[in-house]
């Protein structure tokens, strides 16, 4: 009877792995041996950087101004010598200024980062005959930078200036009739700076 001999392969297999935020990232691996005949002998590095970034600005900058001005009436009436009959002026002013600046600097400085910078090594020593030896290592990098800007500018002016009548009537010898002036104004700056 003839006598079979089953050699069984024996298998030697080292894997490396990491996940880091790191730029660089050395990652080694030996397998020493010896190794017996047959042998499967396996050393894997692998490398996963993955940055993510998240910006969520909202400015908004909102002004209501309602104004109003109004100056009396004046007159002189029924004098023999009457004087002048003058109104005031009437006059309205709004000013608004309004500045932001937002930065937001590790987005650029995640994004100009990029890829990490691996470093792998991987030994193998003696092994058997017909015996399967693999060094392996493989990098990858992920860089998710989301930039989301909200900018909202309201401006509400409402004026009424009104300057009273001025009237000079009925007199011998009559003065001057002078109405004072109506004016408004109204001045507004909004600024904003946002740099992702």
């Amino acid at each position: 009877m003839k006598k079979q001999l089953y050699r069984a392969a024996a298998a030697t297999v080292l894997g490396l792995s990491l996940t880091t935020g790191m730029v660089a990232a050395d990652n080694s691996g030996t397998i020493a041996g010896p190794t017996g005949p047959n042998s499967t002998n396996t050393i894997k590095a692998t490398t996963h950087t993955t940055r993510v970034v998240k910006n969520s600005n909202v400015l908004s900058a909102a002004n209501t101004n309602t104004q109003g001005a109004f100056s009396g009436d004046s007159g002189v009436f029924h004098n023999t010598t009457a004087g002048d009959a003058t109104t005031g002026d009437a006059m309205n002013a709004n000013s608004v200024s309004a500045s932001a600046t937002v930065s937001n600097t590790p987005s650029s400085v995640a994004a100009e980062a990029g890829a990490g910078s691996m470093n792998a090594t991987g030994t193998i020593g003696t092994t058997g005959p017909s015996s399967v030896n693999k060094v392996s290592s493989s990098e990858t990098s992920t860089v998710v930078v989301s930039n989301t800007n909200a900018l909202s500018v309201e401006n509400s002016n409402h004026q009424l200036a009104s300057s009273g009548d001025a009237k000079v009537a009925g007199n011998t010898t009559g003065g001057s009739a002078t109405s004072g002036d109506a004016s408004n104004t109204n001045s507004s700056t909004f600024s904003f700076n946002v740099s992702n």
